[in-house]
C-alpha cells in the first residue's frame, strides 16, 4: 500500500506539472476546465489501482493513457521517457560512448541495421543483420523498451554481447569508445570540379561540418556544389538556418513559424557571413528528406539560389520543441508550422482533419496553393518541396516502400552478404540474375502488403455489408481483388530497376559501410549524373531558375 501511495503522489506531481505546462502556453484553454479534467483523471487512476479485481501496473496504465491522449494529435508530439531523452541528446549532439552501431528493436531482440566503420562493434566483428539477444546477463526480451541503452556506458568499459547470426548463437566482448555521429559523413571533389557534400542529419555539427567541407572543396578547385540531402530526416532548426547561410547573404529570411501561441510566431534570418553566394548549386532531395532538409531546400528554391533535383520531399512542415515534465521525462510537442520565404507551408498531412479510420487527410494536389519565388517562378504548398528537376530514380513506389518497411530488402541483403563475395563498391552491380533470386526469396518469406486500393475496397465492403449489399458487392470485390493480386505480382517486374537500385545500395552498405555506398553513388548514381549535367550547362541552369 505504501508503494501505491508513493505512485499516486508521483502521479499528482505529474498532473500538477501538466497544469504548469498548459498555463505556460498563455491560457490558450480555460484554466478551470483543465483543472477539472486533471482532477477527474487522477481520481479515476487512483480508484482503478486501489479497487480493480486483478493486480494492476500503474506505470503501464499511465503509459497507455498518455499514448492514447497523444494519438489525437500529430505523430511528432510524443512523451519521452528518460531513455528517449538520452537518445535524442545523442542524436542532436552527435557524440556518445557506446559500441558504434545502429539498432532496431525487433520482437525480443535488437537488430543491428548498420555497423559504423572502425568503431567497437566493427572491431569486435559484429555485422548488419546480427540479432542481439543478451547484453551482459540481461535478456533483451526482459525489456519492453530501452534495452539498447545498456550498450552505452563509460569510456573503455567492456560489455559482453550474445547474438544470433544466420541461426547460430555467438558471443563477444566489446570495449566501449566515444562514437561520433557525423553530420557530413562524406564529401569529395568530382572529376568535373563539382564539390559533392552529403549532409545526413541536422545535429549540432551540421553547419560546422558542411561549411568546412565546402571550404575544403573550394580550396581543391571546386567551382560548383552538389548538396545531397536525400534521406536526411531533419533535426535542429538553427542548423538549417546556418546551413542555408553558407550559400545565402546575411539577413535573408529563411523561414517563419506561425502558431496560435503568439510567442511562437517568429521569423528566422541568416546571421552569418556567407561562404559563397554565387557558386552554382544543386540540392538533391527525395521522399525521405524532411523537416530541416525541407527548410534548406525550400529556401534555396524560393530564393532562386540553386536548382533542386530528385523527388518530392516528405512534407513535414511542423516544428517541435521538447518541454521538461518530471523525473527526467519530456514532452516533445508541436508548437508551430513553418513557412518557406515565399510563404509556403509544405505540410502534406492535415492532422486537424481525419478520415473515417481516424487517419490524417493528405492535402490533394488540386488544393495546393501557388506562390512565387524571388525570380517569379511558380511553386506550390501542401505536399513537400517539388524539385525543379524530377527524377523517377529518386521516387519510391508503393511496392518498394513496402519492401523496405517489412525489412524484405534488408534481410535479403544480409543473406546475400554471407553467400557472395563483392570486392569493389564502385564496380559492383546487382544483376538481373540476382533480381530473379530476390523474387524467389520473397516467395519463401512472409512478405505481403496492401495497396491503397485494397484498403479502400475493404472499407467499401464493410459499408456495403452494413447497408445490405453484401452478396452483390462481395462478388465484385473478389473479382477486383484477383486483378489486384495479379497487378501486385507484376509490380515487382514493373519496378525492377527501382528495386534493384535499392537492393544494390543495401548490399553495398553491408560490405563497405556508408563510405562505399557514397563511392558507388558518385560513380554510378543517376541523381549525381543529372546534377552534374545541370551544373555543367550554364544555359540550362539559368533557364531553370528563370522559368
Amino acid at each position: 500500500m505504501k508503494m501505491k501511495k508513493n505512485l499516486y503522489k508521483k502521479t499528482l506531481i505529474l498532473a500538477a506539472s501538466g497544469v504548469v505546462l498548459f498555463t505556460s502556453f498563455g491560457f490558450k484553454s480555460d484554466f478551470f476546465e483543465i483543472a477539472k479534467q486533471i482532477e477527474i483523471f487522477t481520481t479515476l487512476f487512483k480508484e482503478i489501482n486501489m479497487n480493480y479485481v486483478d493486480e494492476t501496473s500503474p506505470a503501464d496504465l499511465m503509459d497507455t493513457a498518455i499514448k492514447s491522449m497523444l494519438t489525437d494529435l500529430d505523430p511528432y508530439t510524443n512523451f519521452w521517457s528518460e531513455q528517449d531523452v538520452q537518445s535524442s541528446r545523442i542524436n542532436m549532439e552527435g557524440e556518445y560512448t557506446g559500441i558504434g552501431a545502429a539498432l532496431k528493436p525487433d520482437d525480443d531482440i535488437l537488430l543491428i541495421t548498420e555497423v559504423y566503420k572502425d568503431y567497437p562493434a566493427d572491431i569486435a566483428g559484429l555485422k548488419p543483420g546480427d540479432k542481439i539477444t543478451k547484453i551482459g546477463d540481461t535478456k533483451v526480451s526482459d525489456f519492453t523498451e530501452g534495452a539498447q541503452t545498456l550498450l552505452n556506458g563509460s569510456l573503455n568499459s567492456e560489455v559482453n554481447i550474445t547474438y544470433q547470426r544466420q541461426g547460430k548463437t555467438q558471443q563477444t566482448s566489446i570495449k566501449r569508445s566515444s562514437v561520433e555521429l557525423k553530420a557530413v559523413p562524406f564529401y569529395s571533389l568530382l572529376e568535373d570540379n563539382s564539390g559533392y557534400v552529403v549532409l545526413s542529419r541536422f545535429n549540432q555539427k551540421a553547419y560546422e561540418e558542411t561549411s568546412r567541407a565546402v571550404k575544403d572543396l573550394k580550396s581543391q578547385g571546386a567551382d560548383k556544389i552538389i548538396l545531397d540531402l536525400r534521406g536526411n530526416p531533419g533535426g535542429l532548426l538553427s542548423e538549417a538556418i546556418n546551413v542555408s547561410n553558407i550559400f545565402l547573404d546575411k539577413g535573408e529570411l529563411i523561414t517563419s513559424t506561425k502558431s496560435v501561441i503568439e510567442k511562437y510566431n517568429k521569423e528566422y534570418y541568416t546571421q552569418k557571413e556567407p561562404i559563397d553566394t554565387k557558386i552554382p548549386l544543386v540540392v538533391l532531395v527525395n521522399g525521405q528528406s524532411a523537416s530541416a532538409s525541407e527548410i534548406v531546400s525550400g529556401a534555396i528554391q524560393d530564393l532562386d539560389r540553386g536548382v533542386v533535383v530528385g523527388a518530392r520531399t516528405f512534407g513535414k512542415g511542423l516544428v517541435q520543441r521538447p518541454k521538461e515534465i518530471a523525473y527526467g521525462t519530456q514532452l516533445k510537442i508541436t508548437i508551430s508550422r513553418y513557412y518557406t520565404p515565399s510563404g509556403r507551408c509544405i505540410q502534406a498531412l492535415d492532422y486537424r482533419k481525419r478520415d473515417e479510420n481516424g487517419e490524417a487527410v493528405r492535402t490533394k494536389v488540386e488544393d495546393y496553393n501557388a506562390f512565387k519565388t524571388k525570380n517569379g517562378r511558380t511553386v506550390y504548398d501542401g505536399g513537400g518541396i517539388l524539385p525543379d528537376v524530377r527524377l523517377e530514380s529518386s521516387e519510391y513506389s508503393s511496392i518498394t516502400r513496402a519492401l523496405l518497411e517489412k525489412n524484405a530488402i534488408f534481410n535479403y541483403a544480409t543473406n546475400y552478404y554471407y553467400q557472395h563475395n563483392v570486392e569493389d563498391p564502385v564496380t559492383y552491380e546487382f544483376s538481373d540474375a540476382d533480381f530473379n533470386d530476390f523474387k524467389a526469396y520473397l516467395k519463401t518469406s512472409d512478405f505481403n502488403y496492401k495497396t491503397d486500393t485494397e484498403q479502400e475496397l475493404e472499407e467499401l465492403l464493410i459499408t456495403a455489408q452494413s447497408e445490405g449489399f453484401q452478396q452483390d458487392i462481395l462478388d465484385s470485390y473478389k473479382q477486383i481483388s484477383t486483378e489486384i493480386d495479379k497487378s501486385k505480382a507484376e509490380d515487382l517486374d514493373n519496378k525492377k530497376e527501382e528495386i534493384k537500385s535499392v537492393l544494390q545500395d543495401q548490399i553495398i552498405k553491408h560490405y563497405f559501410y556508408q563510405e562505399g555506398l557514397y563511392q558507388n553513388h558518385v560513380a554510378n548514381g543517376e541523381e549525381i549524373k543529372k546534377a552534374k549535367e545541370v551544373l555543367n550547362n550554364p544555359g540550362q541552369y539559368a533557364k531553370i531558375l528563370q522559368n
